[in-house]
Parts: C-alpha cells; structure tokens; sequence
C-alpha cells in the first residue's frame, strides 16, 4: 500500500521529493484521508454554499494543502465546484470522479472501484469513497513524479561533476545504477499500461529507488559535499502589501504581523547531515546570513521579540562571541553584507518613509564599519533598496523598489552603485511590466550574469528564479537565459506585476556556487515550508535538507577571495554634486526631437513620503493621504539649466536629493522626462551619455571633443518663480484660473458645463483640479506603464487645455509666467497636494473637513453615493463646494429648497467650510499638520541628526555608534 510520510501537521506523500534520512520526519503511517476530511470540514463551516464562500475555502485549503489542491482542483473554476457542494455524498462523488479523470494514462488501476461511484447499490461507504479517492491522490502524484524523471539531465550532472572533480567523484558507480534504473523504468511504464496488480506497489518502489540515486549522485557534489551550509529556519513572512514587507516593524502598521520563532544551524554532508544548532530563539527571528571572507564570522540580523526590532550582529561561525553591531530604537536594519574593504553595508528605516501607495515603512542602503561605527546613508531613493550584495568590480549590487510618474506594481529592478553610495545606475529590469520585481540578486562566478528571483509585487520575497545576462538588454526577455521553473520564461512581459504568483514551486535566497549549481529555497507543496535546494542548469532539483517552519538562507561556510575595492569619492560634507549629460539628443524614446529643440534641463526632486492616512483616496493605487488625481508622488522644482547647442548640460545638485530631469523647449514646456531617480553624493560628479541611454553602450565617435557645457563650471539652480519648493497646485496655479478664466467657468454659467475651473474645495481636492482631470482637458501620465514613453506623448504639449490657450481662446492673454505656470503643473503630472501630511487624518480621504458620518448623511439627502466618489475613476463630476456651500451641485438633487432635507444638507456643506477656516488644509495658507504627522516628523529630524553626527565623526577620523549600543552591549 502506498504510504505517507508525516511532518508536523502536513502530510508529505511518500518519498515527497526525495527526503532521506537527513530530514526529521516521524515513523510512516498507514494511509490516512486528510486532505479529503479537510475539505469535508471546510464545507461544513462556509456557509451558505455561493461563490465567495467557495473562493475562501479553496484559498484556506490551498494555503494548508497547496499541492494536493492544486493536483485534484487546480482546474476546476469556482462555479462548477458551487454545484459540487450541495450534499457530503455529492462532493465525494463529484471529487472521486474528477480525479479518476485526471489519471488519463492509466485508468484501468482503479476503474472498478470507480465505477461504482454513484450506483444504487454501490458498495462503497463515505469512508470508502474518502480513502479512495486519496489513494488516486497519491497514485497521481507518484506518478507525476515518475513522469518528470530526467534521465538525460541527471547523467548530464553527473558527467560535469565528473568533469571538475574526477577523483573526488564516483561517478562510473553513479552512471551504471542509472542505466539499470532506466531499463526499469521503461517495465514500470508496461505494467501501468496493463494495469498489473503490482504496479502500484512496484511504481512507488521504483520513484523512491530513482530519488535515492539521484539525491546521492547530486548531494556528492563536492561543492556542497565538503562544505557545511548555513542556513535559517522561520515562519515564511506573512504575506503583506508587498514583497518588501517583511520587517513588521515596531509602532508600525503590521507589527502584529510578526511570527516569532527561529535559529540559525549548520547542516555538514560530510558528516552525514548534522545539524549543529548556532543560535536559537523562541520569540525572535534570525535572518540574512552572510559568511565573511575568511570564512570565520558569520553576519546577520536578529530581532529578539516582537517589542524590538531587526538589528545586526556577527559571531564566529561556532556560535561563539556573539557581538551586537546596531541598537537603534524604533529602526528596522536587515540584509547586512560584507564589503571588501571591511565596512558593511545593510538596508535600514533610519530615514523614516513610506509606501506612496499604501502605508508601509521603507528602508534604503545604509554603510557602517566593520564594529558598528558611523553609520550613513547611501542610498535616499523614496521607497525601498534592499538585498544588497558586491559584484566582482567591487559596486553593490541591489534591488529597488520606487517609481517617478509610473505604477507602484512594476517598478521593482536591479540597480548598482559604488560601496560609498556614488554611481547610481540602472542595472536591469526597471522598465519591465512582468515580472513585478528582479530582486535578491547574486552574481554568477566567472560571468558577467547574475541570478534573481522573479517575484510579485503584492507576495512575498519569492518567485521564479532567472539566470540574467543584461548584455542582451536591460530589459529584454533575451537577457533573462535560464528560469527555474522552465515555465516561467514564458510569463516575462506577459500580464501585470502579479503574473508570477502563479509560479509554482517557489524559490528564494539564491546562491551560486559557479557557473552550474545554486544553493536556494524551495517550496515543498506542504503549505508555506521552505526547504535547502541544490540545483543545476541541467535541470536537476534535489532537496537538501528541510525541517518545519521552513528553511532559508543556504550558504557555504568557507573563505572566498575579495571583489575589487573601490576607493572612496564621497566628502560627506552635505553640500553639492555635478550632473553632466553628454548629448540629451543621444539615446532611446527622442523619435521626432529635432536637433535644437531642446533648450532647458529641469531639475525635480520627488520628496519621500513621512507620514500617513488610514482613510485612502483611490487613485491608481491607494493614496493614504490623497495626493494626486492619480499619481502618488510630491515634487519640488529645483530650477532649470541651458542646454547647449551640442546637447550638452552641466548642473550643480543639491546632494542626497532624489531627482530626475524633464528635457525642456524654447517654451519651457516637457519634451521628455524621466521616470525614476537619480542622486548625486556630496562632491560627487555623475554623467551619462544621453537621455534614457542603455548603460552598455560607448559614446559615438561624433563625441570625441569636449561638450560645450564642459568647458564652464556646472550651472547653478535658480528655482522657480522664487525659492525652490513643493509644488502646491493652488498656490501655483490656482491664481491664474481665477485671473482669467472662472468668471466663465464656473458653477452655474454655461462655460462651466463643459469644464469648471473655480477653486471651490471639496473633500479631496478643488473644482477646477478635477474638472481638468475629468473632463480630459490634460494629458499626464498619471501612474503610468512601466515601458519608457516617447517624447511628446505625455504632457502639456499633448494637452487640450494648452493647445486651446495656444490657438487662442475667449481672448484670454496669459503672460509668459502663467502660461508656463500651467504647463509646468502638467508636466509635473499634473500634481495637487505639496506633502503626504495632513489636518484631516481620520477623516475621507485624509483630506475631507467634514467626518465620514456627516459624508455618508450627505448622500442620503442627496442621493449620491460619494463613497464611490472618492478615486479616479469615478464619472460623477465635482458634487460639494465648501467655499460657496449654495453652489455645491448635489444640492440640485434637492427640489425643495425650502425642505428640511436641504437645509440640512447645506449645514453640512456649511460645516465643512467652517471647518477649513478653523483648521485650514494643506492646499490652505496656515495649515499646521495633525499631532500624529508632528511625532513621525520629529522622529525623522531625531535620524537626520543622528545621520549629521555620523557624517561629522567620518571627516573628523572619529568613531560615533548608536547611542543604545553600549546598553545593549
């Protein structure tokens, strides 16, 4: 009879994968009918039986037997298995018969006792039906292992073994048990055609005969062999807002989140699988482990409790002298790793920010030396820089989750700079729409190629993982020239940033070897556990070791030779850096940019998030705060330089300043911009060759002579119509359409029943804000395609309401000033709000004066429902006028003007204008952020000092640590 092997709560079918006697499982057991009773008993507890309650019992199921379901149900919609759950009886039947369908191949095996499903005088019980139908369960996924043997990839492993390492290999002994196996298994295949009485039996004996072999072949690689691993067990993170989400940070939104209980051990094959326990904790987690290059200490984060947070540490790789290198309250530090010259860089919430698109803490790259000391910030991107790791030139290789004018969901690439943070630059994957992030990249010894995993962007830190060469592309599905699983190659490019959640197995935590085998994590199909993989190019898989909550983390303990050390370019003065492009006419996306027709480089800084809502807008994404109509983020205008007549262009940027550049014509109006950002350090110089050039390729020959803009020092900024600042829509534009336009387009006047454009406030914006919006009369990008846009296509110039002004229009004469103040505003994407703080918090939107109740009243009176007004994509235009509360047009929906129902609604309307008096908004002169926003805020001023004092320590050849250290210590 076809056994089960038992872990913990899951059941692991016979042999699942290969385990041997390495990996902890409890003594066989007779068959047993889990999966099936399981599904009885959800049946039992969502009711009533409709599509929804189905949806969450299938997840709940999947999520506890996730590969059992995905065998029997994995293409059975919700709406044919609603039919199913009328009656126990009826499900059985339903699910004995389906499953006896998907044995295709062998039907005669179980065709009798199938047969009697469902007959008047059947003489199976429930039970019976039950048993039955997860021995088929079984049968199928026995034979599903047997089916994916890969004879000729596993004698293409065991010759590259041989290969490399001849006299340290038996691989003769390997290759003639396979020939052996082979010829078995074409006899295997006879019997299961004939339905034999043994072969059950017979199948099962051989796929745990073949996994045994092959479990041996590849696990006597000497690679892993000779070298004991290090690794970490824990709780898979629990799934959040985003791949990123995994510190569950203290004070913080999903601190709850945090699943305590971890270790860190060593696994040796050498001594035939021991298990040497480091260190071990019931109420913390460890995690990110890396071996320093002698091979002596190992590094990592730790989080002891969930009244602490993430900090690092380093021991010998013993488990002796165990040394706290972070303490800071309140701050998150994880993914420390080595650098060459003995510093360590790791990710940190030291400078506090959010999500844009949601409420979550983000983290960027953070250096300190070797003992904890001078802690500064490398990298100030608005969202997340994490997994960083050293490429052989001796740059940090990292992935980085932000966006400029562009979705949240696809925004998540490979990026480099130099171990003091100079040299930002696009690495591979930041324009590409599926997969929804490249992220915990490694190189690949002796390539130019890394491996990443392939991941989603509302999932956890796995996915497929893909061997990347970007000499192929930067994007390109070319560059991407290996995928684990196979299958995944063909989802690149194809759906949304969560195509690849559908991916199964599941991998995380890479490691290369060389250029044939990686270390990783893999899922096992027994819910969320992870286990230790070697695998290879040739196709093989083979598990390592596993233990439950889950393994992570596999790396070899042995010394490896130092990347390249780059030498530092940095002052950490806080002053200034240069910018320079080469030619801006140079690169990808100018199709019909005439030579000359760029006249001005913008500099932008797009400012981080520090504080936020619960109440949300719904824009491309959610706004917690609103900000914008669709697009998440704030800007400020630093000013504008000339462009020279060669393309040339040369400023002076303020450093740790996330920017990016807008080409300008004669009109100062956008012909091109970037979509992400750049940064220069203090006394940096950073250049490129054009405008979105593709980072491999060498200045043309027409560039041999110094660019113009060259010859003089850098161009200084001059802001814009003033001191640069954050760009507040009814500070800067506002005023012009009162001067010039309201008196037509207004509420109530003919014009303004094409478009109004009164500043009237209402709970998220103002009128003439989303009446532009609305009515289409500008064309921004929004949150926009991850794929670089042409210029022109985005916009002012594409724009109706600027090409009408242009043409002409009612007379209306706008000075040179007003008409770039309303181009400026759309190229910026036609921003609103000038910060993420608010007066209004608890209110709709994070932005309304008036309460959700008095919301929700107003539209019971009215008839609208204005929580259906609160996103982008509604159709009901502007509804509320707090400034003019008798011109608010929901009112219309009132007839009686005398009724008490519109007075009532008017005292409401009336309320919130009083309200923005008493405490103005932030599109408002006086506003004062909530008490909430003023505690975020005076955290970060309390980092930004710290972050000052560091920097002072390093000019000063001083040493300063986290002021917590010496308590922790």
């Amino acid at each position: 009879m076809i056994r089960y092997l038992k872990v913990g709560k899951q059941l692991l079918f016979g042999m699942f994968i290969g385990l041997t006697s390495c990996v902890p499982v409890q003594d066989t057991t007779p068959a047993q009918v889990e999966w099936t009773s399981r599904l009885l008993e959800l049946q039992a507890t969502h009711q009533p039986i409709n599509n929804s309650s189905v949806r969450l019992l299938m997840k709940e199921l999947n999520t506890e037997y996730p590969a059992q379901t995905q065998l029997v149900l994995g293409n059975v919609k919700v709406e044919e298995l609603v039919g199913w759950f009328d009656t126990e009886n009826l499900l059985i039947d339903q699910l004995a018969l389906h499953t006896f369908e998907k044995i295709k191949t062998y039907p005669g095996i179980f065709s009798e006792r199938v047969s009697q499903i469902g007959a008047k005088n059947g003489a199976h019980s429930l039970d019976e039906k039950k048993s039955l139908i997860e021995e088929m369960i079984v049968f199928l996924e026995i034979t599903d292992r047997f089916n994916s043997i890969n004879f000729n990839a596993l004698k293409a492993g065991i010759a590259e073994i041989h290969s490399r390492y001849p006299d340290q290999y038996k691989s003769k002994e390997f290759l003639l048990q396979l020939e052996k196996i082979e010829k078995e298994h074409k006899q295997i295949e006879a019997k299961l055609a004939n339905s034999a009485p043994s072969a059950v039996l017979d199948l099962e004996q051989f796929v745990q005969n073949y996994e045994a072999l092959k479990k041996e072949a590849v696990l006597s690689n000497p690679l892993v062999k000779n070298t004991p691993i290090v690794f970490v067990t824990r709780n898979q993170y629990a799934i959040d807002h985003h791949n990123t989400a995994t510190l569950f940070q203290t004070n913080e939104t999903n601190t709850n989140s945090f699943a305590p209980g971890g270790s860190m051990k060593i696994i040796d094959l050498k001594k035939g699988g021991k298990i040497t326990t480091l260190l071990e904790t019931t109420d913390g987690v460890i995690r990110d482990p890396e071996i320093s290059y002698d091979g002596k200490k190992v590094l990592f984060s730790m989080r002891n409790n969930i009244d602490e947070d993430y900090h690092i540490y380093e021991m010998d790789v013993d488990g002796k002298n165990l040394k706290q290198l972070t303490a800071a309250t309140g701050v998150a530090d994880i993914d420390p790793q080595y650098l060459p010259n003995g510093d360590i860089v790791f990710s940190s919430t030291r400078e506090p920010k959010y999500c844009m698109c949601n409420i979550h803490i983000m983290a960027n790259l953070f250096k300190m030396e070797g003992d904890g000391a001078n802690i500064t910030q490398l990298g100030k991107s608005t969202l997340f820089e994490g997994h960083s790791t050293i490429l052989p030139d001796g740059r940090i290789l990292y992935d980085r989750w932000e966006y400029v004018d562009r979705n949240f969901g696809d925004a998540q690439g490979l990026w480099t700079m130099n171990p003091d943070g100079t040299n930002q630059a696009i690495y591979f994957g930041n324009n590409s729409n599926s997969p929804g992030g490249y992220i915990d990249a490694r190189p690949i010894p002796g390539t130019d190629k890394v491996i990443a995993i392939m991941g989603s962007c509302h999932d956890r830190p796995w996915g497929a993982l893909g061997i990347i060469n970007r000499e192929k592309g930067l994007d390109e599905k070319a560059s991407v020239e290996k995928t684990w699983p196979a299958s995944a190659r063909e989802l690149i490019g194809i759906g949304n940033w969560d195509t690849f959640k559908q991916v199964k197995p599941l991998y995380e935590d890479p490691f290369p070897l060389n250029d044939t085998w990686f270390l990783c994590s893999r899922s096992l199909g027994i819910g969320e556990q992870m286990g230790l993989f070697l695998i290879d190019i040739f196709g093989n898989e083979q598990l390592i070791y596993t233990e439950a909550p889950g393994c992570y983390d596999p790396i070899p303990i042995q010394a490896r030779e130092k990347e390249y050390s780059i030498e530092n370019k940095r002052n950490y003065q806080s002053e200034t850096g240069q910018f320079y492009v080469q030619d801006v006419y140079q690169g990808t996306h100018m199709n019909g940019v005439e030579r000359g027709a760029v006249k001005y480089l913008r500099v932008v800084e797009s400012i981080a998030k520090r504080s936020w809502t619960v109440p949300a807008w719904g824009g491309q994404g959610v706004h917690r705060p609103a900000m914008n109509w669709h697009s998440f983020e704030c800007k400020k205008i630093w000013g504008t330089v000339p462009v020279e007549e060669d393309g040339s262009a040369y400023v002076e940027v303020p450093a740790d300043k996330y920017v990016y550049f807008q080409l300008l014509d004669e009109h100062k109006m956008m012909i091109q911009s970037m979509r992400s950002g750049t940064m220069v350090q203090s006394g940096e110089t950073l250049g490129c060759i054009g405008c979105h050039d593709d980072r491999r390729m060498a200045p043309p020959s027409s560039m041999s002579q110094v660019a113009q803009a060259l010859k003089n020092p850098p161009q200084k900024l001059n802001g814009w119509y003033g001191e640069p600042r954050t760009f507040g829509f009814t500070k800067e534009v506002q005023p012009v359409l009162d001067k010039h336009c309201v008196k037509c387009h207004d509420f109530g006047k003919k014009a303004g029943e094409k478009l109004v454009l009164a500043g009237d406030r209402n709970p998220y914006f103002n009128a003439a804000y989303m009446d532009m919006h609305m009515q289409k009369a500008v064309k921004p990008i929004g949150a926009g395609p991850a794929e670089i846009q042409q210029a022109y296509s985005w916009g002012s110039h594409p724009s109706k309401l600027v090409q009408m002004l242009k043409k002409g229009h009612a007379n209306v004469k706008l000075s040179e000033e007003e008409m770039e103040r309303i181009t400026t505003w759309i190229d910026l994407n036609a921003v609103y709000y000038p910060d993420f703080i608010s007066a209004y918090p608890n209110n709709p939107a994070g932005r309304s004066p008036i309460s959700e109740k008095d919301l929700n009243r107003l539209g019971e009176l009215t008839d609208i429902n204005f929580k259906e007004l609160s996103k982008y994509g509604r159709t009901l235009r502007v509804q509320i006028a707090f400034e003019r509360p008798e011109l608010s047009p929901c009112l219309k929906n009132i007839a009686d003007k005398n009724s008490a129902e519109y007075k009532e609604a008017l005292a409401i309307i009336t309320k919130g204008k009083n309200q923005l008096i008493q405490k103005p908004r932030l599109d408002m002169e006086h506003f004062v952020p909530s008490e909430t926003d003023k505690k975020r805020l005076e955290k970060y001023d309390y980092r930004l000092k710290e972050e000052i004092t560091n920097r002072e320590a390093i000019q000063n050849k001083e040493k300063h640590f986290d002021p917590e250290l010496k308590r922790a210590n």
